[in-house]
């Protein structure tokens, strides 16, 4: 079995860079809901829409499932306690080690993009993720930046043709194949869960997307032919033992809902 061997599935969460906002005229000495609300108000004057520019988020959470050797398991990267540079040190640091293929959910839309900017804030170091050959000469014909290399593979764009008209967003896709989808929180709460001091909760709802999005990834190696029938039903007999271990609130949410589709 080939196709998952050394894959990492990855999801983070946001909430707006106040530090960043407080630039704005007016705001050097307001508090971070003041700030956030001002930020959203100026995205909606610019584009209709409150949603910030890339450069404009905080990452909060970044979770991740790895499936290499006889290993499964997914977690999210630090601890509650965890400064944002140390989530990103972390995260680049495992890449930079086990070089696994990159897999996602929008990470090529959304993911990436925040976090190459974030990287560029904190300078982050991470030769291996940025390679396209000149370190390593098959990162030439393979490498993470590509949109058309598979060593990260973008599910939403590969799914849709790379056609905007044809995305889908990760919730419906979950609810195609049966598959729990998002429960709890939503991405647009995360802002108040943030307020809130609901951390905790933040990283178990970006873990359950990773594994929604694991469950889709094992799919689509299933549909081009890179796992068979028997090893796609063992890989999904994996995740399920590997949840049947689990104590945690959101793994028995997720265990139930799995069995109710």
């Amino acid at each position: 079995m080939s196709a998952s061997l050394n894959s990492l599935v990855f999801d983070i969460e946001t909430i707006p860079d106040v530090e960043l906002g407080r630039r704005l005229p007016g705001l050097a000495d307001a508090d971070d809901e003041t700030v956030a609300e001002a930020m959203f108000a100026r995205r909606t004057e610019e584009t209709g829409s409150s949603f910030l520019p890339f450069e404009q988020h905080k990452v909060v959470a970044i979770s991740a499932s790895l499936r290499t050797g006889d290993e499964f398991q997914v977690w999210s990267v630090g601890s509650l306690e965890s400064s944002e540079d140390d989530l990103l040190r972390r995260f680049f640091g495992g890449l930079e080690k086990l070089r696994p293929t990159l897999v996602s959910w929008n990470g090529a839309g959304f993911d990436l993009p925040v976090l190459h900017y974030r990287m560029l804030k904190h300078g982050i170091v991470a030769p291996t993720y940025w390679d396209t050959g000149e370190l390593d000469r098959d990162f030439r014909w393979n490498n993470y930046l590509s949109r058309y290399h598979a060593r990260h593979t973008d599910l939403m764009d590969v799914l849709s043709g790379y056609q905007p008209r044809g995305r889908a967003s990760l919730q419906h896709v979950a609810e195609l194949l049966g598959l729990p989808g998002k429960l709890g929180l939503a991405g647009d709460k995360v802002w108040d869960a943030w307020r809130e001091g609901r951390l905790a909760e933040i990283r178990d709802y970006c873990e359950t997307d990773v594994l929604n999005t694991y469950l889709i990834y094992l799919r689509f190696e299933l549909i081009r032919g890179r796992l068979t029938q028997d090893e796609y039903g063992a890989e999904l007999g994996r995740v399920r033992s590997w949840l049947g271990e689990r104590k945690e609130t959101h793994w028995r949410e997720f265990e139930a809902a799995w069995k109710v589709h």
